[in-house]
């Protein structure tokens, strides 16, 4: 609605002016600001969600290399855990058994230490890669060797048993050596504790170096979780 304000004319008259209608131009200069200003946070979100998603991208790939790295380990771990487990225990039972018998080409002490190993991965849900008793006799004196091949997946299960292990003598001050079913050789006239000796290597694919590798990285890990145990005999 136009407003009309009363005036005077130079000589003397009375006139009216009718006022600018100055609310219209308020409404357009505040509308023009809320436009501006709607525009200019539209933009900060999107500004914001772009960086979002950069940062994302880039936290993505080191993400999947941790959450890989820990399954895979921890899977590692566990296995090395089992399969001491078994090897303590198979070198035990061997242990435990008859020494009158060794001169056999598989004495029953090497036929119950098998059994517990096999027994023992079939009750974990570890393959025992259709690994069976050697009927040749020992691969050294005192030694036998155990392997297969058919794991699931593909990998392979070795079993050595050593029923003369003895421990070496260790210098005063020097580091005791690393304990080796493969050892064959006679203590000589040192005085030894002859002991049975049980090691497993079981093949492991790990999952942790395939992911590394697609950033460039050479990740050597080991093909196989190696367990080890030694045990007097008792006979």
């Amino acid at each position: 609605m136009n407003l009309a304000t009363p005036g005077r004319s130079e000589e003397g008259e009375t006139t009216i002016a009718l006022a600018r209608p100055a609310g219209r131009s308020v409404v357009r200069r505040v509308r023009g600001l809320l436009k501006n200003g709607l525009l200019n946070f539209d933009l900060l979100v999107r500004s914001d969600r772009a960086a979002q998603i950069v940062e994302f991208a880039v936290a993505l790939p080191l993400l999947i290399v941790f959450v890989v790295g820990i399954f895979d380990f921890s899977s590692a771990y566990t296995l090395k855990q089992k399969l001491t487990n078994i090897a303590r225990d198979a070198a035990r039972t061997a242990a435990a058994d008859p020494a009158s018998d060794l001169t056999n080409n598989t004495p029953a002490s090497i036929v119950d230490a098998f059994e517990v190993i096999n027994n023992y991965l079939l009750a974990n849900q570890i393959s025992p890669c259709g690994a069976t008793l050697p009927s040749g006799g020992p691969t050294s004196p005192l030694l036998w060797t155990i392997t297969g091949t058919g794991c699931t997946p593909p990998g392979s299960l070795t079993i050595i048993i050593n029923r003369g292990y003895y421990f070496p003598a260790v210098q005063s001050g020097s580091q005791p050596a690393p304990i080796s079913c493969l050892q064959t050789q006679s203590p000589g006239a040192a005085t030894s504790v002859i002991a049975t000796c049980v090691s497993i290597q079981y093949g492991y694919q790990w999952q942790f170096g395939r992911v590394a590798s697609l950033f460039g990285s050479n990740v050597i890990l080991p093909s196989t979780i190696n367990a080890i145990a030694v045990s007097t005999n008792e006979n």
